[in-house]
């Protein structure tokens, strides 16, 4: 009477049941199990290999429906976004972005020290050589 009303029962006699996971099935599986029972002829062998399988007849019919409608080959691809392939232009373009961006400030820090170089020549009174810029 001790244990029904909880009394006298110690934590480590408690059994916690784990949390059942979903079974997956291989396509090879189905078709292997789907050729075994189109072998069952005798009564009573589909019954038994169901039981040794632990499957329902409801595995066996919606399985049956797949291979019909040819989904079995599909099913042993892993799931997930599929990978798309590099598109060697968009990496070319991608690199020449990166050497233009460079390039360009290069440039403008090269117009700053030109600038700068005028402005000092113009504070010292140093006559520089102006050439004809062409655009």
């Amino acid at each position: 009477m001790g244990t029904m009303d909880g009394e006298g029962v110690s934590p480590s006699e408690v059994e916690v049941m784990a949390k059942p996971s979903r079974r997956r099935y291989t396509a090879e599986y189905k078709l292997r199990v789907l050729r075994q029972a189109e072998g069952c002829t005798g009564r009573g062998e589909l019954g038994a290999l169901l039981r040794r399988e632990g499957l329902y007849f409801s595995n066996l019919t919606q399985w049956r429906k797949q291979r019909e409608r040819g989904e079995m080959g599909g099913l042993s691809r892993k799931r997930g976004p599929s990978l798309k392939a590099r598109n060697a232009l968009a990496d070319k373009v991608r690199v020449l972005e990166r050497e233009n961006t460079r390039l360009k400030a290069r440039a403008e820090r090269a117009e700053g020290l030109v600038e700068l170089q005028k402005k000092v020549s113009e504070i010292l009174g140093i006559e520089l050589n102006r050439s004809v810029e062409k655009d």
